[in-house]
């Protein structure tokens, strides 16, 4: 096998691509980034990594960073690959690594092998896809885009929701991300409203060959239990299909049973899962 690194994206998906769509949903993440550094590289601090692992003339597994985020591991097809990427990465300073359960621990366990840091589990995710909308139950208001009078609550939350689900307490990405959304820049965000307040956020970013993701998808304390997230979602979700996206993707938290629920209950299903490793920091 031969671990071949790419200085820019478009050769990394002239080979990835044939091999990442095979399990479009499972590589959604991947398909979604690479669209990002096409559109707008400048979002991220550095050169990005991009690579794939062949044996002979076939992939079998891909890697890719955007610094400062995580290295993001793809499906494989051979575990041997594993070793190539550990080996290849193993003087990066990797703040984690995501990807298939058993692809990124064996991952931390061959870059810690060969002198890597020790990691530890940080969150396990699950994939959904989603190709029917089940109506869910009518809540009052109604779904639109945001307007800049809705500029200042939707930093709140886009605060709060990475605080809450990511553990991340950056105000300054927090505004910045809201103007990125607010603007459509490489993204979109909607919201319900209800008698004249804006109550839950769905977000849509990450575009596939056949499909895009939901999220995030945020509605603050004193607004849950009404439905307005399955609601907002559902009116999203139908809108990239009624757009021709055969797909809907979106990742959950396992440790959140309420919002796997919901989104199972709107026609979500469960594909694959996925699990997020932090380094050490000495």
């Amino acid at each position: 096998m031969e671990l071949t690194r790419y200085a820019d994206v478009d050769a990394f998906m002239d080979a990835a691509t044939q091999y990442l769509i095979q399990r479009e949903a499972e590589h959604n993440l991947f398909f979604g980034i690479t669209a990002t550094l096409r559109a707008d590289p400048g979002l991220y601090s550095g050169p990005p990594y991009l690579a794939t692992v062949s044996d002979g003339d076939r992939v079998v597994a891909a890697a890719l960073r955007t610094p400062p985020f995580r290295l993001a591991l793809s499906e494989v097809d051979d575990p041997a690959a594993v070793a190539l990427i550990a080996a290849d990465v193993l003087d990066h300073d990797l703040p984690g690594v995501q990807g298939p359960v058993e692809v990124v621990r064996r991952f931390v366990d061959e870059r810690q092998a060969r002198g890597g840091p020790p990691a530890h589990l940080e969150t396990s995710e699950r994939i959904y896809r989603l190709t029917e909308v089940i109506p869910p139950r009518p809540v009052p208001g109604f779904a639109r885009p945001p307007v800049a009078a809705d500029r200042d609550v939707i930093a709140n939350w886009v605060w709060a929701f990475q605080l809450e689900a990511l553990g991340e307490d950056d105000r300054e990405r927090a505004e910045a991300d809201t103007d990125l959304w607010i603007v459509g820049r490489g993204r979109s965000l909607n919201v319900w409203e209800d008698e004249g307040s804006i109550v839950s956020l769905v977000g849509l970013t990450g575009p596939t060959p056949n499909g895009i993701r939901i999220g995030p998808v945020y509605t603050p304390p004193e607004s849950r239990g009404r439905g307005y997230a399955s609601a907002l979602t559902a009116a999203v979700t139908q809108a990239q299909l009624d757009a021709g996206r055969t797909f809907v993707f979106l990742f959950t938290d396992l440790a959140n049973p309420t919002s796997n629920h919901i989104y199972q209950a709107i026609g979500y299903e469960p594909v694959g899962d996925m699990d997020v490793w932090e380094y050490e920091r000495p």
